[in-house]
């Protein structure tokens, strides 16, 4: 058996990516894209998911280490199942091949594959009570190889110290003191599930104050170009109802009528005219 897919199993996973990828296989999302996506809401992305057909990339009902602070990166997929004796021994067995020892714990396993602009996505079927994932030393190992975070479906450990960790943010459903035991890592960079959403090794992560919402890597252009689009288009929008151009009624609809468009789009290329000069 085998920890995580091989390359091949992660070209067919996500065969509607034709971008560029890591050495073993996991979709690439560019940097710059990534970039582009810390300006989108929650509620821009979902929107934008759901014309294109996927209706449950979201999960919420998080606590946070830094309430506010936007989350985004490259998905790196985990799952924990309930400890099994003999399930556990294959999996220290396969660890073993790609060298891992019995001593280390599995949680670690995760984070030494991690890379800059990952995130952690993991789940732990919900389990709090024995069920951390990380806590403060981890933690720090994961800010560190990320630069991010991560989004763990069960617990953490040393809230006050991960809070204390710079530039991340780790989402989880609660906190206890207790350390994690009586599990056994399942896979990494496997479908997970998280909430409704089906999660992808490679997924571009976008979480926000109102929760996470899970893109497609082939959609994430797309979202972000989509979100920037709402963006200006909210500005002119207030922009004429401040001057008092159009009605409300005019301008809160799903399509502007033939005279606004045009007007937004004279609008729009003053603007970029403007900035460009």
């Amino acid at each position: 058996m085998r920890i995580q897919p091989t390359h091949d199993d992660l070209l067919r996973l996500t065969a509607a990516w034709s971008g560029e990828r890591f050495a073993d296989g996991r979709p690439r999302v560019a940097d710059e894209v990534l970039a582009r996506l810390r300006e989108a809401t929650t509620e821009e992305a979902w929107s934008t998911l759901r014309q294109a057909g996927y209706d449950r990339q979201f999960a919420g009902g998080w606590r946070e280490t830094h309430p506010g602070a936007v989350l985004v990166g490259r998905a790196v997929t985990a799952q924990f199942l309930p400890h099994r004796p003999d399930y556990d021994a294959a999996v220290v067995a396969a660890g073993a091949e790609i060298g891992f020892t019995a001593g280390d714990r599995q949680n670690s396993w995760i984070i030494e594959s991690l890379q800059t602009g990952d995130v952690m996505v993991t789940d732990i079927f919900g389990k709090v009570k024995d069920g951390t994932v990380i806590g403060d030393n981890l933690g720090t190992a994961v800010a560190t190889r990320t630069g991010v975070g991560a989004v763990i479906h069960g617990g953490i450990r040393d809230l006050q110290g991960l809070t204390q960790l710079h530039g991340v943010n780790f989402l989880f459903r609660d906190a206890d003191p207790t350390a994690i035991r009586d599990v056994t890592l399942a896979g990494m960079n496997l479908p997970i599930r998280i909430g409704e959403a089906t999660v992808l090794p490679g997924d571009v992560v976008l979480a926000t104050a109102t929760g996470v919402v899970f893109i497609p890597p082939q959609l994430a252009e797309r979202v972000a170009e989509k979100s920037e689009d709402t963006r200006i288009r909210d500005v002119f929008g207030k922009l004429r109802l401040s001057e008092r151009a159009y009605t409300s009624a005019e301008i809160d609809v799903a399509n502007w009528a033939a005279h606004i468009e045009a007007d937004f789009q004279q609008w729009k290329q003053h603007r970029v005219s403007k900035e460009m000069s």
